[in-house]
């Protein structure tokens, strides 16, 4: 923002500044100023303004802005004077001045911000701080009308209750979200959130121009690409206005006394945050992108992003931070500069190195070549090329290098990225990396002997080697000698039996062994390299396997209490009681979360039931029998699968043959939660009569708004608490929504059960909507294979109208 001249102001202002005024409490009249510790606090005391140095940055530099009152965590929404602090609040001064203008002026009486408002009538006009965070110029008396508004210039949040986020085709004007530089600084950061001038989407930009992310456009309710925002409980009344005036998006808060509020950070992704008063934390509850590395040039120039680097930026061979300070305080956006020139331009030599598996820089130059090695040569030749790639084609590149992307081997999706750097450079790393070698390789001879002696004489017993990091390869006479030749059976599980057995130390497992010849392998692999990789409290750990010839073993840690399954249905007096259940139920949320959200690739378990939710000593749950789980790559959002779960479980897009996502987990899960609640299985009360399906009692007594404790299992004789009750009921009914994109996430699924965000009333499901209105006449199911012992079928249900 523009300041104004001091000039012929001057003995006004100096005049202003001889004046002693009292501000009041939330706003400001003409001629009053705010300096030092002073603030203004809006009405309710829920916002406040005034100066304030950002935690842990330069305590030299002030700014003026507005941040939440009681907050503990200092949480600013709006600065003003974000490109130039002042060095001393008590001699600077924040005044309304005569003219009708918010001026901020330093300590050696500088005007450096100003609103630049035109107020016809100034003297009738003061500068308020509003509850919803806006600060505003307005008419005192008798007029209607606000001359300038702070939510009409946005930093980098966007606030409920008024502030809007667009363009104004009047004036041209962008009302647009830009991050702070650093969390020290919040000057303005190179990222940006917009509305898209000439359409209906949020963009989200680096450097004002490289589109990296979008909403999609608006349908009248929502977002394309978000459409997940429905079941954000948190807010309401999303509004996008557009006309010959401008476009503009609002929202509001569903609770008014939550604080709610969406932003773009430092790391260019939009997030939104709800204030836990319990905690005294923002908990993040939505964002986009999700990943760092899908923000464009995340890390700078010349490096590399890996989401699976702790520091999450690496400087390419050769280079290194061009800002160590920056790097340092985690603002990676000035990325890598070389350690040493290049040697074409002075009759030197370079060379490549390659950086295998990375996604590509963008915009590169084609050249026609019939091999790698034609482009190679092109790319040594040409001085101003500093990197080049064969793909079906020569691409090489000339300045800096943006927006490169480390991938997995697995992820099957990265390229090989030839790098130029001094040969003389590679010499010397070859010299280093020799030396490297020897020592490494007798420390390797060395470790080998002590873990190769310390292997043979584990508490395990018995002959085995160790794969894949932690797992053992047990050898079969183990595993039979363990289970006292497989004699106590556990239970009967999918495509498998599962024994007790004790290794010699007294150490307890669970031996599955795998009986289905045709599909035994490919079972037995997927197990294998799923649960073998993950570790997770909510998570049944594999300890190891078997393969000797035909015979195929899983080795589990073993569970004392169990399946949920055998626990929950049973007739007995010791009834699991509600703390447990719903211990259980956000437990096994959080593991399902954690398979779909954050391993290194998305995990879907495909057979979520009470039989695969496995009890430890204290009760917790821990998801089992990976036995169905298919692997997807993130940036694959659906597969199809020949494969199905078990009847009562599965979600109607699976039933009908269609695309599955993770969302079929979600689905089953809500069938759980739903038995969880009731003691009993879904299904054995259908059986007893379309009017007592559990799932549409749910949806009914929610929907009409009844109490929920006569749903709770009669066992309990009511002893639960009510506000979880209500919590579950809902969350297992948005979990079975017939369009999968009305279920929520796994995370937010835990969220809901938590209490982070409010479960709303769900709407019927439209499969139970029709048994509530009696228009179902029976329920076939169709069953596909020739084993009546096992439940896992593929139903359809067939509806007719009576």
């Amino acid at each position: 923002m523009d300041i104004i001249p001091f000039g012929s102001e001057s003995v006004l202002v100096v005049l202003c500044f001889m004046i002693t005024v009292t501000a009041s409490s939330d706003m400001l009249f003409p001629g009053e100023s705010l300096s030092g510790d002073q603030t203004l606090t809006s009405p309710g005391g829920t916002f406040e303004l005034g100066f304030f140095t950002p935690p842990g940055g330069n305590s030299q530099n002030y700014y003026i802005g507005i941040w939440y009152a009681n907050v503990t965590d200092h949480t600013v929404v709006w600065v003003a004077n974000r490109n130039q602090p002042v060095s001393d609040p008590v001699s600077s001064q924040f005044r309304f001045l005569q003219n009708g203008n918010l001026t901020l002026f330093d300590q050696s009486q500088s005007a450096i911000w100003s609103t630049h408002s035109l107020s016809l009538v100034s003297n009738s006009t003061r500068a308020k701080l509003l509850d919803n965070g806006n600060f505003v110029i307005e008419y005192a008396f008798g007029s209607s009308g606000v001359i300038w508004q702070s939510f009409d210039h946005p930093t980098d949040t966007w606030l409920p209750g008024g502030a809007r986020l667009g363009y104004n085709k009047l004036t041209n004007q962008k009302l647009t979200l830009t991050p702070w530089k650093t969390p020290q600084n919040p000057a303005p950061g190179i990222f940006s959130l917009e509305i898209e001038p000439n359409g209906t989407s949020f963009l989200l930009l680096y450097n004002g121009s490289k589109q990296y992310w979008t909403s999609g456009s608006w349908n009248g309710k929502t977002f394309a690409q978000v459409p997940e925002i429905e079941l954000n409980y948190h807010i309401k009344n999303i509004t996008y206005v557009s006309n010959d005036k401008g476009s503009y998006v609002s929202y509001d808060a569903t609770d008014p006394n939550t604080f709610i509020r969406y932003m773009i950070d430092t790391s260019g992704q939009f997030k939104a945050f709800k204030w836990r008063k319990d905690f005294h934390q923002w908990n993040s509850f939505w964002l986009r992108p999700t990943q760092f590395c899908e923000v464009y040039a995340f890390c700078g120039a010349s490096s590399i992003c890996n989401q699976q680097d702790q520091s999450l930026c690496v400087c390419m061979e050769g280079f290194e931070p061009r800002s160590p300070a920056d790097w340092q305080l985690g603002d990676r956006s000035d990325g890598c500069v070389r350690k040493a020139p290049l040697q074409c331009s002075t009759g030197g030599d370079d060379n490549f190195v390659l950086v295998p598996d990375v996604r590509l820089p963008e915009t590169p130059e084609t050249l026609e070549v019939d091999d790698i090695h034609q482009c190679r040569l092109a790319c040594l030749r040409n001085c101003s090329c500093i990197a080049f790639a064969y793909d079906n084609g020569c691409f090489f590149w000339v300045g800096d290098l943006f927006n490169v992307k480390q991938f997995t081997p697995d992820e099957k999706e990265g390229k090989d990225l030839y790098l130029k750097i001094p040969a003389s450079k590679i010499m010397e790393g070859k010299k280093t990396l020799w030396i490297v070698i020897g020592l490494l390789g007798g420390l390797f001879i060395v470790i080998t002997i002590v873990v190769v002696l310390f292997v043979k004489h584990r508490c395990f017993g018995g002959r085995f080697e160790t794969v894949d990091g932690s797992l053992v390869m047990f050898r079969y006479r183990v595993l039979r000698n363990a289970t006292n030749n497989f004699s106590e059976k556990l239970g009967e599980g999918g495509f498998g039996s599962v024994f007790k057995g004790t290794l010699q130390g007294s150490t307890a497992i669970a031996v599955k062994r795998l009986n289905c010849p045709k599909q035994v392998d490919k079972q037995f692999l997927t197990e294998v390299r799923t649960i073998g990789k993950i570790q997770h409290i909510n998570l049944v750990r594999l300890c190891g396997f078997c393969a000797e010839a035909s015979k195929r073993f899983l080795v589990y840690e073993y569970m004392p209490n169990g399946s949920l399954e055998s626990i929950l249905f049973k007739n007995s007096s010791d009834v699991l009681d509600w703390k447990a259940r719903y211990h259980i139920a956000i437990g096994t949320a959080r593991g399902l979360a954690y398979l779909h959200e954050e391993c290194r690739e998305c995990i879907i378990h495909c057979d979520i039931k009470p039989e695969n939710i496995l009890l430890d000593a204290e009760y917790v749950p821990k998801i089992a029998d990976f036995g169905l789980a298919k692997l997807i790559r993130r940036d694959i959002s659906r597969i199809i699968t020949t494969m199905k779960g078990t009847r009562g479980y599965i979600a109607p897009e699976w039933i009908s043959g269609e695309a599955i996502t993770a969302k079929v987990d979600v689905f089953s899960y809500g069938m759980l939660l739903f038995e969880v609640i009731s003691g009993r299985r879904n299904r054995d009360l259908l059986d007893e009569g379309l009017e007592n399906y559990f799932p549409t009692r749910v949806a009914n007594v929610l929907n009409k708004g009844e109490d929920v404790d006569a749903l709770l299992d009669y066992r309990l004789e009511g002893n639960a608490d009510k506000e979880q009750l209500s919590r579950a009921c809902k969350v297992a009914c948005w979990c079975i929504q017939d369009d999968e994109k009305d279920r929520p996430s796994m995370g937010q699924v835990v969220q809901l059960l938590e209490g982070v965000i409010d479960a709303g009333i769900p709407p019927m499901p439209k499969f139970l909507d029709r048994f509530s209105r009696s228009l179902v006449e029976s329920i076939n199911y169709r069953y596909i294979g020739s084993s009546t012992s096992d439940s896992r079928h593929e139903y359809s249900i067939s509806i007719s109208q009576a």
